[in-house]
């Protein structure tokens, strides 16, 4: 059986030594639990344990679990997965905040269904390939500023940031560079002032590399098989 309390224990002392490392709070960082695959009783040991946040993969499955789970109303719902814009209704009826909005059209589409949900505003962040692997999702980092100028007009879409995936590196030391890449990113947007860009949240760091992300300035980890095991 995975302790599971006792695996998100560790990860929390993990991530304090890292925050002390470069000179931030631990209470600076924030763990999204990736729970694709877990069970809704699997999850129910963290919600008393100071966990804030789930993120799931599929959107299907996020609304079963939703409907399931009596602590719903409890943590944020994060998506984190790809998103087709046919599951957009059905992402926006729980997601507290998309990490995985990677293409003009998405935007466009989050944009058209959440003025017919009536909704005034969809937290989300903006994939950025930084490491250019063919097979992930997400703009390539110089293209960021056209986007954000391009969609101006959508105006219930609050851009909060950024979100990357680094290369799985048997040294996590050597995805250091995709992270510093994208803070950098943050900090030139936040500079230029687009409408609707905060530059509230750096979501980047995963099981293998979370401490390195850490380091370089994440503030939200996408964290599972640390603590649900493999």
């Amino acid at each position: 059986m995975v302790d599971v309390l006792a695996n998100w224990q560790a990860v929390r002392d993990r991530i304090a030594q890292a925050a002390q490392r470069s000179g931030r709070s631990p209470e600076s960082v924030q763990v999204v639990a990736v729970t694709k695959g877990v069970p809704v009783e699997g999850i129910a040991p963290l919600i008393d344990s100071g966990i804030a946040a789930i993120g799931e993969n599929r959107v299907q499955e996020a609304l079963a679990k939703h409907e399931a789970a009596e602590w719903r109303e409890r943590i944020e719902w994060h998506f984190i997965g790809h998103l087709q814009t046919n599951k957009i209704k059905q992402c926006l009826q729980i997601a507290d905040l998309i990490h995985s909005v990677d293409s003009v059209r998405l935007i466009r589409a989050i944009d058209r269904r959440a003025g017919a949900m009536g909704l005034e505003q969809v937290p989300v962040l903006l994939q950025v390939n930084v490491s250019g692997e063919s097979t992930k999702y997400g703009f390539i980092p110089s293209e960021v500023p056209k986007v954000l100028e391009e969609v101006i007009s959508c105006q219930r879409v609050a851009f909060q940031g950024l979100m990357t995936m680094a290369p799985y590196e048997e040294d996590p030391e050597r995805t250091r560079p995709v992270f510093r890449e994208l803070r950098l990113l943050g900090e030139k947007l936040q500079e230029k002032g687009f409408p609707h860009f905060e530059m509230k949240y750096l979501s980047m760091g995963m099981t293998n590399d979370f401490e390195v992300a850490v380091e370089e300035g994440a503030n939200l980890l996408r964290i599972g098989s640390a603590i649900f095991g493999a």
